[in-house]
C-alpha cells in the first residue's frame, strides 16, 4: 500500500511527511524545497533566521524579517510544493513573523514554544486590509489534548476560525520540549498515548467546521514503520526532525551533520535551556562547562527569546545555536531528537524520502 497523501484544506502533499522546522539554520529554503521536491512539506526555521545578515546585531528585526522574505523566496525559486514556516510563539517578533509569512505566501504556519492564542488575527487583518485572500494555513504545535482544545476554543471564540491543522509533538522530539523534565520518560506521556487524545480532542472542532482537522504526530519517529503505526494511532501523518538534519540538502555545516554521525544513545542529554524550557541536545564540552558555571554572563544583542532571563542564564543561546550550525561546536551544540544514535549516513533527501516510503510499504504488507 502506497503512502497516503496529507490534506491541509486546499493543500494536498503526496507523503504525509512534513519537515520539521530546525532553528538556528538548520532549515533554510534549502532544505525545505528539497523536502517539496519529493512530495512533502518542506518548512523554513525562522527563529534568528536573519542570522547572516550583516545588520543583525544592530538591527535584529529588520534582519530578521528580510531574511524570512529572502528564503522564502528562495523555497518558491526551487520548488512548485508546500512550504511552511514554523515561527516560535516565544519570539519577540512573533506577531511580524507570521504577517511577514502571509504576506509572502507561506503555505502553512507552524507555531510552538507557547499557545499561539493571537495567531489568526494577522492573517484575518491582512485579509481585511489588503482585501484580498490570504490562503496561509495556522497549525499550532501542542503537547497534550488539552493544549489543543485551548487553542480551538479560544480562536473560535475570537477569530471565528479553527485551526487547520495540529501537530502534536512528543517528549522524544529535539530541541525545546513542552514538557516538565520528570514526564519525557513517564509513560502517560508517551506520544503512542498523546496521538489519539489529541484526535479526539479535535473531533468536535471538525464537526463544527464542516471539516477535517489533520492531527500530525511528532517526536521519536524514525523509520516508514513508525510512520505506519501512527497513521494506524489516528494522525494523518508525522513530522519529521533529525531524520532530515543528516541529509546532504540540510542547510547547516558539514560538522553539524558529522557530529549526528557520530553521536552515541548514551551523548543525547537533556539541557535546561536559557528561554525556560528544557531541551535535547547533543552533550559536549560547552554544555559541560554551562553546567559548571564557566560561562560568563554575555549582552544580548539579539533580544529573540520574550521568555530568556539573559541576567541568569550562563550563555546566549541564539549565539551558541548560530555558532554549531556553522559547525562551530566548541561554541555551541548540537539539539537532536531521541534517536540520533541511529543515524549511520547522509543520504539526499531523494534517497531519504524513498526509502521510508519502501519501509512503509513493507509495513503495511505485513499488516
Amino acid at each position: 500500500m502506497p503512502f497516503p497523501s496529507l490534506k491541509i484544506g486546499d493543500l494536498c502533499a503526496r507523503r504525509p511527511i512534513v519537515q520539521g522546522g530546525m532553528g538556528v539554520g538548520i532549515s533554510l529554503s534549502g532544505l525545505a524545497s528539497a523536502v517539496a521536491n519529493e512530495g512533502g512539506i518542506g518548512v523554513i526555521a525562522g527563529a534568528m533566521i536573519g542570522m547572516r545578515e550583516p545588520d543583525v546585531a544592530q538591527h535584529p528585526i529588520e534582519a530578521n524579517l528580510r531574511a524570512l522574505r529572502q528564503e522564502l523566496v528562495r523555497a518558491r525559486e526551487r520548488t512548485q510544493g508546500i512550504i511552511g514556516v514554523n515561527i516560535m510563539v516565544a519570539l519577540t517578533t512573533f506577531s511580524q513573523m507570521v504577517r511577514t509569512a502571509i504576506e509572502n505566501r507561506a503555505d502553512i504556519i507552524f507555531s510552538g514554544a507557547g499557545l499561539p492564542l493571537d495567531m489568526p488575527r494577522q492573517l484575518l487583518d491582512l485579509c481585511e486590509e489588503k482585501k484580498q485572500e490570504f490562503k496561509t494555513k495556522l497549525v499550532p504545535i501542542v503537547s497534550s489534548a488539552r493544549a489543543a482544545t485551548i487553542i480551538a476554543k479560544k480562536w473560535l471564540s475570537r477569530f471565528n476560525y479553527f485551526p487547520d491543522a495540529v501537530v502534536v509533538e512528543g517528549p522524544r522530539a529535539g530541541g525545546h520540549l513542552g514538557f516538565k523534565p520528570e514526564e519525557l520518560n513517564d509513560p502517560a506521556f508517551a506520544l503512542e498515548r498523546l496521538v489519539p487524545q489529541v484526535v479526539d480532542a479535535v473531533k468536535p472542532f471538525e464537526d463544527k467546521a464542516g471539516r477535517p482537522i489533520p492531527v500530525i504526530a511528532a517526536g521519536g519517529i524514525y523509520t516508514g514503520e513508525d510512520i505506519s503505526r501512527f497513521l494506524d494511532l489516528g494522525a494523518a501523518g508525522v513530522q519529521m526532525g533529525t531524520r532530515f538534519v543528516a541529509t546532504h540538502e540540510c542547510d547547516a555545516d558539514i560538522r553539524f551533520k558529522e557530529s549526528y554521525l557520530a553521536a552515541r544513545e548514551e551523548d543525547v542529554t537533556i539541557i535546561k535551556s536559557p528561554v525556560g524550557m528544557p531541551g535535547r541536545a547533543l552533550n559536549n564540552g560547552f554544555i559541560e562547562a554551562a553546567r559548571e558555571g564557566l560561562k560568563k554572563p554575555f549582552k544580548c544583542v539579539f533580544h529573540c527569546v520574550s521568555t530568556c532571563e539573559q541576567e541568569k542564564t550562563p550563555y546566549c543561546i541564539a549565539a551558541a545555536l548560530i555558532s554549531a550550525m556553522k559547525g562551530n561546536l566548541e561554541r555551541g551544540f548540537a539539539f537532536c531528537g531521541a534517536n540520533v544514535g541511529r543515524v549511520n549516513s547522509i543520504l539526499s533527501v531523494k534517497e531519504l524520502m524513498d526509502s521510508l516510503q519502501t519501509e512503509y510499504e513493507a509495513a503495511r504488507a505485513r499488516a
